[in-house]
């Protein structure tokens, strides 16, 4: 059976980047580029003609800010996934994309290979970071969960930033998944978070997770 491909956008205003970024996710099975852009206006102009799965945009494009744009699409398109592609790897630029509406930062000089990875990830519903990117987070300070979650809630967490789902936490601990769902809501609530992305943020921030495993399940699960 023939598998729909994940349809993808590139958007920077470089257009040794975005041929590079072509050829590479061009080359992998199952995902197809379908459209490119130069600036965040016309980036927004092609999704709203294309319909992708996956937008990989630059940061620093003409025609305004690139965490605005995120924040547009975003608004626009809740399910689209949007991998941010940056330079910039300080701790403030990265949660402000991530706070935008990213799914992905991944930074420019990063191997080859961790574009695909990002794009398989959060077509998976799992947040991806370059390693570099992630331990810039994990650098800066942050409030200790013990101060914030009970126990359980703080092992609930670290269960959410690998990447397993209400069901799979409840499998390994014993409880249904409604209950997780609701221990869920209140480490939200009581860390300030509306979304798994800043959750695993957080969790790589204090050293719930390892910032080469946040987002992925152990053991490869």
């Amino acid at each position: 059976m023939t598998m729909t491909p994940i349809r993808i956008v590139i958007a920077d205003d470089h257009d040794l980047v975005r041929a590079g970024i072509g050829l590479l996710l061009g080359a992998a099975s199952g995902l197809e580029i379908v459209g490119e852009a130069r600036s965040g206006p016309e980036l927004t102009a092609v999704v709203e003609r294309l319909l992708p799965d996956v937008v990989i945009t630059d940061l620093a494009m003409p025609g305004g800010d690139g965490i605005a744009a995120i924040e547009a699409l975003r608004r626009s398109h809740p399910a689209l996934k949007i991998i941010a592609l940056s330079m910039y790897d300080t701790a403030d630029f990265i949660r402000r994309a991530m706070r935008a509406g990213a799914d992905a930062y991944v930074l420019k000089g990063a191997p080859s290979f961790e574009i695909e990875t990002a794009v398989r990830q959060v077509m998976e519903g799992r947040p991806y970071f370059s390693p570099q990117a992630a331990q810039r987070l994990a650098a800066h300070d942050a409030p200790r969960p013990e101060d914030l979650l009970t126990p359980r809630q703080i092992e609930i967490l670290g269960l959410l930033a690998r990447g397993l789902s209400s069901k799979e936490i409840g499998f390994d601990l014993g409880l249904s998944s409604k209950t997780v769902d609701v221990h869920r809501a209140a480490i939200m609530s009581r860390l300030g978070l509306n979304d798994v992305a800043s959750l695993t943020l957080y969790a790589v921030r204090v050293g719930l997770v390892d910032p080469e495993q946040g987002g992925r399940r152990p053991g490869g699960r």
